[in-house]
Parts: structure tokens; sequence; C-alpha cells
């Protein structure tokens, strides 16, 4: 059986950053490599009689964004650019990501989408370009559905 290709596993976010209709960009354009890091938070206690018990505690999942670059006309850098300016915290930097798995001929598999915090690492870069690589911090109410190409669809 053949593996699938990295292409079809999808992550977008919305550049709108809790607008009234949310935008979605596919990340991706700089990107070789963009894992979602699951950090479960796992103790594993031995007692003196040898036998060990194991408390899983849930999951701190984040991802990096590392570059990106900045693109004229791109409103997520904009947005990109508004927090490292102002320092924002808080609800200016909450907005949501889609992850969608689709088959090898497009059709979706799974999506699903969840609320993050944004947190802009630095800004800056080398000689390839202005770079404001940025993390991303998921931080709940992770809804199934369905994603038409451009919306989401919780059901």
């Amino acid at each position: 059986m053949a593996k699938r290709e990295r292409k079809w596993l999808a992550h977008f976010i919305d550049e709108s950053f809790g607008g009234q209709t949310p935008v979605y960009v596919r990340l991706g354009d700089d990107l070789e490599e963009y894992n979602i890091e699951l950090n479960p938070d796992v103790e594993v206690v031995k007692n003196i009689k040898g036998e060990q018990s194991v408390k899983h505690n849930g999951y701190e999942v984040q991802s990096e964004v590392d570059p990106y670059y900045a693109t004229e006309g791109s409103d997520l850098f904009e947005k990109l650019s508004d927090i490292v300016n102002n320092r924002s915290t808080g609800a200016a930097c909450e907005t949501t990501v889609v992850d969608v798995l689709f088959d090898d001929e497009g059709t979706q598999i799974w999506a699903y989408r969840e609320n993050v915090i944004v947190v802009p690492k630095t800004l800056g870069g080398d000689t390839s370009g202005i770079q404001i690589p940025f993390s991303v911090y998921y931080s709940g109410d992770r809804k199934a559905g369905t994603w038409s190409g451009s919306a989401f669809t919780p059901t």
C-alpha cells in the first residue's frame, strides 16, 4: 500500500482573526514541515511493588509556522504585524484553524476546526525576505465538520 503524500493533509488559518466571516488561507507556501505537536501530559508512577500506573491528563497542542514570509496584500501578514507592533495579547491573538485530510482524489476524509492563539516569535529575517514566524497554540472547542474549499461547517 502506498504512503499518503503530505500534500493531502492541509492546514488553514482564519486570517480575519474573529471577523464576521472567517477567511481561511492555507499554510505551507514556504514551509518544508508543519507538525501539530500534541505534547501529551502523561504521568508514569511505579510503586514499591514494581507496578506501574499511567495517568494521562490531556494535551498541550501547538504548531510552529517557521518560516513565514511577508507577502504583499496578505491579511495574515497584516494581522501578525499588528500583533507585533502593538505587543498584543489575549483576544487580539485569537483565531481558528481548520485541519483537513483529503484522499488522493481530493475528497475530504476528515476536517476539524479549533480555536487557537497565535503568537509571533520574531520580526526580521535574513536576505531572503521579511519574516514573522509564529506559534499556534490550540485552545479548545474542537469540532468535526465538512470543508468546502473555503468554509468549514460543523457537523
